[in-house]
């Protein structure tokens, strides 16, 4: 099909509708009846478990860690020993608490969560590192590029465990299996299964906790999908959550991988982590096989180093700094936002792409009703907004692509919204290389594999090494239980998986009734940003607040239960049903991890009760800057309204 935009003139109406057909085209084609079941679960597979396993225990950013007994007590376990539980629990510290205190429960054997895990070659942040990278202000800390590689996110999470004498209290080699809410002696006890060192062995034990605190990561867990023949390929094979650099030489710090030079490498996926290996392997392989089944939106980086004169000058040049950048980044990226006279600091390709609040919500939807009127108009402004920002991306192809029919295979026919975006200033290019090859299955995925390659409509490709670039087990779907991996059971028996299943209801998306000392963060219930450091800093410090608050009202040394009333619970979440209508464009999206590989959108065809629990689950509609505004009025009043807390 020729491009929709040599077919309409200008007319902008009829482009958009050209536009529109052939991304409903572009979808149909992707969309697979097995829906997420199209993928492995490797936590069942003994022949694919080996590809989540800890490699990196040994290496640097190891610690000891604490080795759990198992009459163990802990005022605070966080699970999650990435940016998230760090900035936790040290706005917990800030508001009082002491560093013994904490126990931070991680299955890896280090801190830095999504950094501890990937370590691939051209690994960056994909948003700002003056706002992503947290606690800035308060380490001094700053960043040698404006989108931070791998190693030095993960040197931050270590520089933060340090500065706050966190460095031993992580409960690394950990899993969390059960949490239980023991009435009579008003704290959590929690299964846990920890692997011992030095000796490996694997035990379980029970402790126990007055909170709980869960944040699970995003980008930590492999997926793969099921393809016939995975076990027969005799080459080596890894995914790029586990980057075997015993395979490809070099380091993550010295990314030389300089055992490919006389290899064919074949890499599976083109999302937002193949983007940035890509370049890297076409740099030392010998040949390069790109599997594609849906290309990725590439806008420009502009990746450079920063400026130490322009950081006091115009970063870090006031207190309060870094927030009131991510405040701004925030405000930037929420389409509808009416403020024109609004300096745009962070000024890259994410803040001059307002459409993407389509999937984050904004101003805009407060204005919404529920009429197909008022909805049509909607996502019509919205698809009208994101058209000429798709265009120019699409033109991008062609202008940096030499051959064209490589060109056109690159090019997303899809809204900006649908995936995640991606950004870069060498992946395209790498396209030019003589090395590299496209290998473009139009939305199917490849056939199978064979003992020396893949297999693509009849078509075998050898490679000698076969680099899985899948993505993760999605992390946008379930309860702080699912998402974390154990099973949680409140009050009077109360499992946490059927509540969220029967009756979803949160507290500012942080609490809920039933499950007393239980603290998460959404996602159903919570605001979005692209930047989910943003998240982190304004969720913990409510949470911080809630619990130290709540002590100071106990008025002694008693143990203090905290949980939402039912009525508030309920009211929150009334809300979030209210503006959910907001969420709309995602409907008819190509499949990816956002919509459940496409599942999601069978809610569409459900009985009306199906429908209305399915926006009980969905995020704060009116964008993050209202959600980060809404918290602080709740908290300026002062009486912690719908948190009944208890002393015992």
């Amino acid at each position: 099909m020729a491009s929709p935009t040599q077919n309409t003139h200008g007319n902008s109406e009829a482009l958009l509708a050209e536009v529109q057909r052939k991304y409903s085209i572009e979808r149909s084609k992707r969309l697979k009846a097995e829906g997420q079941s199209q993928y492995t679960n490797i936590h069942d597979s003994e022949q694919y478990r080996h590809f989540a396993d800890d490699i990196f225990d040994g290496q640097e950013g190891s610690l000891p860690g604490i080795q759990l007994k198992g009459n163990d007590h802990f005022k605070f376990v966080v699970l999650g020993g990435g940016f998230g539980g760090l900035v936790f629990a040290v706005r917990l510290i800030q508001a009082g608490y002491k560093p013994e205190d904490f126990a931070i429960v991680d299955a890896a054997s280090g801190y830095g969560g999504t950094w501890y895990w990937n370590r691939y070659p051209g690994l960056m942040c994909d948003v700002e590192s003056y706002i992503y990278m947290p606690l800035l202000e308060e380490t001094g800390y700053m960043p040698r590029h404006k989108y931070s590689y791998g190693y030095e996110l993960r040197e931050q999470a270590n520089r933060i465990a340090a500065q706050w004498n966190l460095k031993d209290r992580g409960a690394f080699r950990t899993t969390l299996k059960t949490a239980v809410w023991d009435e009579e002696v008003h704290r959590w006890v929690l299964g846990m299964t920890q692997k011992q060192t030095p000796s490996g062995e694997k035990m379980d034990l029970q402790i126990s906790a007055d909170f709980v605190i869960t944040l699970g990561g995003l980008a930590s867990f492999p997926k793969l999908p099921r393809v016939p023949g995975m076990g027969l390929f005799e080459g080596e094979q890894f995914h790029t959550a586990r980057w075997n650099y015993k395979v490809t030489g070099g380091s993550q710090k010295t990314p030389t991988l300089t055992n490919l030079k006389d290899k064919r490498v074949g890499i599976i996926g083109t999302g937002a982590t193949a983007i940035q290996v890509v370049p890297r392997i076409a740099e030392w392989s010998k040949e390069v096989f790109v599997f594609q089944r849906t290309p990725s939106s590439v806008d420009h980086r502009g990746q450079r180093p920063t400026d130490p004169a322009l950081w006091e000058k115009e970063v870090a040049d006031k207190k309060g700094w870094q927030r009131e950048r991510q405040a701004n980044f925030a405000a930037c990226t929420n389409a509808g936002n009416d403020n024109k006279d609004m300096k745009n600091m962070v000024n890259d390709a994410w803040t001059n792409f307002p459409s993407y609040s389509a999937l984050t919500g904004g101003p805009r939807v407060k204005n919404l009703h529920p009429t197909p009127e008022s909805i049509g108009a909607y996502l019509k402004w919205l698809h009208t907004l994101d058209l000429e920002h798709a265009e120019r991306i699409r033109g991008r192809v062609d202008q940096v692509v030499k051959d064209m029919d490589t060109a056109q295979k690159l090019k997303a026919w899809y809204p900006g919204w649908c995936k995640r975006p991606c950004f870069h200033d060498e992946y395209l290019e790498a396209f030019n290389l003589p090395n590299v090859k496209l290998v473009d299955t139009d939305g199917k995925g490849v056939d199978e594999l064979t003992k020396n390659g893949v297999v693509f409509q009849g078509t075998e490709y050898p490679v000698d090494v076969l680099i899985w670039s899948t993505g993760y087990a999605p992390p946008l779907r379930g309860g702080p239980d699912t998402l974390g991996g154990f099973s949680a059971v409140g009050r009077n028996g109360m499992e946490m998986k059927k509540k969220w299943n029967d009756n979803l209801s949160t507290l500012h998306g942080v609490l809920t009734h039933g499950f007393p000392n239980f603290f998460f963060m959404g996602p159903a219930g919570i605001g979005g940003s692209p930047n989910l450091m943003g998240t982190i800093d304004a969720v913990s410090e409510h949470v911080a607040y809630i619990i130290s608050e709540a002590e100071k009202r106990s008025g002694g040394p008693e143990k203090v239960i905290i949980e939402p009333t039912r009525d508030a619970e309920e009211a929150w979440t009334q809300q979030i049903v209210r503006y959910s209508i907001g969420f709309s464009a995602m409907s008819g999206c190509t499949p990816s991890y956002f919509n459940l590989e496409g599942e999601a959108d069978r809610i569409l065809d459900a009985p009306p009760e199906e429908q209305a629990k399915a926006a009980r689950a969905g995020m704060w509609g009116l964008g993050f800057t209202d959600y980060v505004s809404t918290l602080r009025d709740w908290r300026d009043d002062g009486i912690l309204e719908g948190v009944h807390v208890t002393a015992v």
